[in-house]
């Protein structure tokens, strides 16, 4: 609050300073008792437009604080209604009631107004590793995720997280598989991201990849365990450049087939909010350390 009030401080002397004439002025206090009516009503009018610069410069920095302070109260409700909601699972699993979705888009959208990211697209806080949190719906995330849930029972395959790491107008989504409640894998699609505008992005898949599954045997089941036994040495036996291309993980070229456009509504360190062409939102929240602070942000666009 100490910083606060000392800017606060300076900015009251420098609209004082701005408002008082020298003494060559030819307001003296002087020839102030010659001024025609005309100058009189010029001068009041100038002393009221300083009484408002004064005034501003005094209510400044605590309007600048209330609104910090709403935005944050605005975060801490969107992650509370997430919570509500039953999370990223009852998202993906489609337990996630009406009410509970337009109580969050309802959140959503009162955080987007307090967006303090002028230009996300080529700020800092971009880069690094994001968890999802919100599909809206008819978002690609959503739509894979509820293809799952729906064509195969839980305990077979379940969809448990999904990241993504933005680095160097690169980012990896990667979703996480669980099999049978015992064989962890990994769907991994590789994209290029293009800076269109200050909140406008493109989005081209590069790569698709499926991750060799690594199997956890505590928690295989007993009938289990000889089934798994017996295929994972037939496995062994097929021919190397079969055997190695799986064992290393399978990888699908994608460039040029799809992409995507989408803008940035709302970035800081620690949300993410993202809306595509029809205008569905999708919420991510940071993994990793944010940088110290925001830094210059360059323009790497043409308008």
């Amino acid at each position: 609050m100490s910083m606060v009030a000392s800017a606060s401080s300076h900015g009251c002397i420098s609209a004082i300073a701005s408002c008082i004439p020298c003494s060559s002025s030819k307001f003296s206090s002087q020839s102030s008792l010659t001024l025609s009516a005309p100058q009189r009503a010029s001068t009041r009018r100038s002393f009221r437009v300083c009484r408002a610069m004064v005034q501003q410069a005094v209510q400044g920095a605590p309007a600048a604080y209330a609104k910090e302070m709403e935005r944050l109260s605005a975060k801490e409700s969107l992650l509370l209604a997430f919570k509500d909601a039953g999370g990223f699972e009852a998202l993906v699993s489609g337990k996630t009631t009406e009410w509970q979705k337009i109580d969050v888009n309802e959140r959503i959208t009162g955080l987007e107004r307090l967006n303090p990211t002028p230009r996300p697209t080529t700020s800092p806080f971009l880069e690094g590793r994001w968890n999802f949190e919100w599909f809206g719906s008819g978002s690609p995330g959503l739509f894979a995720a509820r293809f799952i849930f729906e064509n195969f029972p839980s305990s077979l395959a379940n969809l448990s997280k999904m990241d993504v790491v933005i680095k160097d107008g690169n980012a990896k989504i990667t979703a996480n598989l669980t099999f049978l409640n015992s064989i962890d894998s990994k769907v991994i699609l590789s994209t290029k991201l293009s800076v269109e505008g200050p909140l406008r992005m493109k989005e081209e898949y590069v790569e698709g990849g499926f991750v060799s599954p690594t199997i956890i045997e505590e928690r295989v089941p007993q009938q289990l365990k000889g089934a798994l036994g017996q295929a994972a040495n037939a496995f062994q036996q097929f021919p190397a450049p079969i055997r190695d291309p799986v064992a290393n993980g399978l990888k699908v070229p994608l460039s040029g087939s799809f992409q995507r456009l989408f803008m940035i509504s709302y970035l800081d360190e620690e949300i993410l909010i993202i809306r595509n062409t029809a205008g569905i939102p999708e919420v991510l929240t940071r993994l990793d350390a944010a940088p110290s602070s925001l830094g210059d942000s360059s323009p790497e666009y043409e308008s």
